[in-house]
């Protein structure tokens, strides 16, 4: 299958070989044409599966058709829920839109930095805005943009934002959105509570489940290593001179831990940043910026770096603490191994029990597959978990308080959108 066999016009099939696209991918070639008709799409696949083109190509085919003289209003919307993300699918849309014989103005907006620049950009109007919820709406209470002419609106990382996270901020956008809008929902993983919430706001979808494809899952060789907890900042600092890594991605709990594990690195001679979400727009662009030219070695990171993040050449994922989740597992170990490239993802197992065998056999029972233990010479631990199966009081096999709270709102509003239809 080509993109010309996609309903695509002959100005966007230039675009996509400019930009590298050779073929389509499954989610591409599965959402083109159905969001082309005008359909609700839920989109699940894979993170480097290409979601961002599925959407971005149908949006620009769409706006070419509908773009007529006079002032620009706002007919796309692309929302999702970091800073990063919205940089990267604004850059895409840009890249994708820059020699159509017909201009397509990307406004990009994003909390974290100053408004002014961006009331500025909007000035004149904007065909496509990509943004985060809450920069969005103080944008709209500024009177700088109005979403009276959306006709499509785009949920990327649809799971984040349906979660009580943005929910609040979420209603408010929609019901400032017309009702005939078509909805274009994407994510590599989707719960089930937010299953709920998605039905009630989609019309009669189109699901699209991309299975992942075995040269995907080949590409990412998972690996997992038992250490104490007291002994991980040694051990990574072993692999990062035994392995010959020439740039990593670390993920970490905490803010505290992104910065005493980086500084502890850079002590070592390890050239290391921290990044994490009370970091400035500007610090994180800037870490980012340095990890991509190889001014730094090793990036330790929240699980703000997990979504979106398009990182070219990235070998390695570590996960020094586990995820709080399955689903975030994938987020995670999704930075690596992307473009047809191979990467490697690697989890320290301690004996502690957020970081325990008995979490991480969760792990790998949500994502149905095994990963064999090892253990490292010199670094072998002497806190395991003395009973792997157990149930009680591991992160992830009980819900926090905070998850049952979501899920109680997620119940409400599903069943709240039942009543009205």
């Amino acid at each position: 299958m080509s993109f010309a066999t996609l309903g695509l016009s002959p100005a966007l099939i230039r675009a996509v070989r400019e930009q590298g696209y050779h073929a389509p991918t499954a989610i591409q070639a599965a959402a083109i044409p159905l969001i082309l008709r005008g359909q609700d799409v839920l989109g699940l696949a894979q993170t480097g599966s290409g979601k961002t083109a599925a959407f971005a190509l149908p949006l620009l085919q769409n706006l070419l058709l509908q773009r007529g003289a006079g002032v620009r209003q706002t007919r796309a919307l692309v929302l999702v829920p970091t800073r990063e993300l919205a940089a990267q699918i604004g850059e895409a849309l840009q890249a994708l839109a820059q020699d159509l014989p017909t201009p397509i103005k990307v406004a990009t907006v994003y909390g974290g930095v100053s408004i002014n620049p961006q009331m500025m950009a909007l000035r004149g109007g904007a065909d496509i805005v990509v943004a985060t919820p809450g920069r969005l709406l103080d944008l709209l209470d500024n009177n700088a943009l109005r979403l009276s002419a959306v006709t499509t609106l785009v949920l990327d990382e649809a799971d984040r934002l349906l979660d009580m996270g943005f929910a609040d901020e979420l209603q408010r956008v929609l019901a400032l959105c017309p009702k005939g809008r078509q909805n274009l929902f994407f994510s590599a993983t989707f719960a089930p509570a937010v299953q709920a919430l998605a039905d009630g706001l989609l019309n009669n979808p189109e699901r699209i489940t991309i299975e992942v494809e075995p040269e995907r899952a080949a590409a990412i060789h998972q690996r997992s290593i038992q250490v104490d907890e007291s002994r991980r900042t040694p051990l990574l600092r072993h692999l990062l001179e035994s392995e010959g890594w020439t740039r990593v991605l670390v993920f970490v709990a905490t803010k505290y831990a992104t910065e005493h594990v980086s500084d502890k690195l850079w002590k070592q001679g390890i050239k290391a940043a921290a990044l994490h979400g009370e970091l400035s727009q500007g610090g994180r662009t800037k870490v980012l910026a340095a990890l991509k030219n190889s001014e730094i070695q090793v990036l330790v990171a929240t699980d703000v770096a997990a979504r979106g993040l398009d990182i070219p050449d990235l070998p390695v994922v570590l996960n020094y603490d586990l995820p709080r989740s399955a689903s975030d597992y994938t987020h995670r170990i999704g930075r690596t191994g992307r473009a047809g490239q191979s990467g490697v993802a690697i989890s320290f197992v301690s004996g502690h029990s957020a970081n325990g065998e008995a979490h991480f056999r969760l792990i790998e029972k949500r994502q149905a597959q095994r990963v064999v233990r090892e253990q490292i010479a010199g670094f072998e631990p002497t806190d395991l978990d003395s009973a792997p199966s157990a149930t009680g009081g591991v992160k992830g096999l009980r819900k926090s308080k905070k998850d049952k709270l979501r899920e109680a709102a997620a119940a409400a509003a599903a069943a709240a959108n039942s009543a009205v239809a």
